[in-house]
């Protein structure tokens, strides 16, 4: 080969490799987003739960980045999720119950823009399956073929997204006559059996039929619920997003799978009912916490609730919730195969987490609602090949309110103002004051309960807004009481011991109010805290 055509070659062969790289630089992102509802941090095997196994998810984490101290902005569903679309924090979201949601109007919510609506913007097709529980008016822009279900309701409307499957599920799997021992599931209006935390367990159909309390809530259903697996609502939810995936490979898409469990009812199928062996289950070290120091000693009905502080009947609760987490890593797996399957994995932003946690018995506790760590930290994965090292792990502290600008910034969309930060310098380990402590909040009902929570370094503290409110304030050393059984404020007669460090934790909190322009600054910076 001569000189020139030597040359030649090089300079073809530079030409390609910048044509491919410039390719590969300009093919199309899209957005898997996948949440649960009601999972805390420690339910997944990478994070170190030694019964629950979750291979999908761990394989996720491995392939991209996994943190380890994510919270959720408050621990209460539409909240949660309208400061997670938005990167607003809950106060500037205006969405501070779970009835500001869907068509209220009594006062303008929610003015911001989803991170969805900004992709709208910028050329994406973007779908949405699952739970909604935010406001309809941002649902617009999403292009689900199936809006409705056969009555009229919207899948973006107050139970719509159950009434669709209600219409699915009515087609492949007819109403049964109930067995000896079933009863009427108040969800999905199917038999189940219950389990000795069951207020049924053991009674007859045929006498609590009349009962006026027959239409129970959801957290009150615990046991088997007698339909094929294929046909559960996670099933339902999954395989939607699956199709979704088919059809929209082509195209540049943000698809949202948002799953309603494991939330209650915690009433898994077979075979992942029983799956974990009751015997074999674990109650939570805090379930006999007295609670005589504790701003939550009356949270969540616990004190007529003494069967959630019984630790026998506690595992069955338990046992239930870990088959619904096998049966999602399970889908997990599907989906994630779907992208793999039509060449789309590296292109993929992934991102799995939850909007809040469950409590599951600690602290005699169920559900959420409170600045524990099984209610208010969450599971918190990304994944993305081509941006994302393998096998990252951050221990920084971070909200999910931080995923509005992160999409954004890896989709290379133009920034849009929030309240969040992106998680990009933290996952490539660059310098950064993010993730030196974070702020979870709750306005529910006002200073009748702790209203903001700060954790930094392995030291959280807890307090009411207001100088004037009756709740006592809590400080928790995570290092030394991971379990937050000892508050080192409130009744504690050494509690001026701990006030260097109460005062350190505040002066972040203020930090942070200041930051996002509260309107709570001066009642907490006036708060007496010993």
């Amino acid at each position: 080969m001569n000189k020139n055509l030597k040359v030649l070659v090089v300079i073809v062969g530079c030409m390609l490799i910048g044509q491919t790289i410039n390719a590969q630089h300009k093919r199309k992102k899209n957005l898997l987003f996948i949440m649960t509802d009601q999972q805390q941090y420690k339910a997944l095997s990478i994070a170190g739960n030694s019964v629950l196994k979750t291979p999908n998810l761990d394989k996720l984490a491995k392939q991209g980045v996994y943190f380890k101290n994510a919270y959720s902005p408050m621990a209460v569903c539409g909240p949660a999720r309208s400061a997670i679309l938005t990167g607003m924090t809950v106060e500037n979201t205006g969405v501070n119950t779970n009835d500001k949601t869907y068509y209220y109007d009594e006062e303008p919510v929610m003015t911001s823009p989803t991170f969805d609506e900004i992709l709208t913007q910028n050329g994406y097709h973007c779908e949405y399956y699952g739970k909604w529980h935010s406001m309809t008016s941002h649902s617009e822009i999403y292009r689900n073929p199936k809006r409705n279900a056969k009555n009229g309701k919207s899948i973006f409307e107050h139970g719509g997204q159950n009434h669709v499957y209600m219409d699915y599920i009515n087609e492949y799997f007819p109403q049964p006559k109930l067995k000896e021992g079933e009863f009427y599931d108040t969800f999905v209006k199917r038999p189940y059996k219950p389990d000795p935390l069951d207020s049924y367990y053991g009674q007859s159909y045929n006498i609590v039929k009349k009962d006026p309390k027959k239409r129970r809530s959801q957290p009150n259903l615990h046991g088997e619920l007698m339909i094929p697996a294929e046909h559960s609502f996670t099933a339902y939810q999954a395989k939607e997003t699956i199709a979704a995936i088919e059809r929209l490979k082509d195209t540049t898409f943000s698809i949202t799978l948002s799953i309603h469990m494991p939330h209650a009812p915690m009433t898994p199928t077979a075979p992942y009912y029983g799956m974990y062996p009751v015997k074999d289950m674990m109650p939570p070290v805090s379930i006999d916490d007295d609670m005589n120091n504790s701003p939550y000693k009356t949270a969540n009905g616990r004190m007529g609730l003494s069967e959630y502080s019984d630790p026998e009947k506690i595992k069955y609760m338990i046992s239930n919730y870990y088959g619904i987490i096998k049966e999602i890593d399970n889908w997990v797996g599907e989906i994630i195969n779907t992208l793999d399957r039509n060449g789309l994995t590296d292109d993929t932003l992934i991102i799995f987490t939850s909007d809040h946690g469950e409590m599951l018995g600690a602290h005699g506790l169920r559900e959420k609602n409170v600045f524990y760590e099984e209610s208010a930290h969450i599971p918190l994965i990304i994944s993305f090949p081509n941006e994302v090292k393998k096998e990252t792990i951050v221990d920084g502290y971070i909200s999910t309110i931080d995923l509005f600008p992160t999409i954004l910034d890896y989709l290379n969309i133009k920034e849009h103002p929030s309240n969040g930060v992106s998680l990009r310098d933290l996952i490539e380990g660059k310098e950064t004051n993010h993730g030196k402590y974070v702020v979870t909040e709750w306005d529910y009902r006002g200073p009748v309960a702790p209203n903001y929570m700060i954790v930094k370094d392995g030291w959280k503290l807890m307090i009411p807004y207001t100088k004037q409110s009756t709740v006592i304030n809590a400080m928790y050393n995570l290092n030394e009481d991971p379990h937050e059984m000892n508050n080192l404020l409130g009744k504690n007669p050494n509690r001026v011991d701990y006030k260097e460090k109460a005062e350190e934790l505040r002066s972040c909190l203020l930090e942070w109010l200041k930051k996002n322009n509260s309107d709570r600054y001066k009642g907490v910076k006036e708060r007496e805290l010993i």
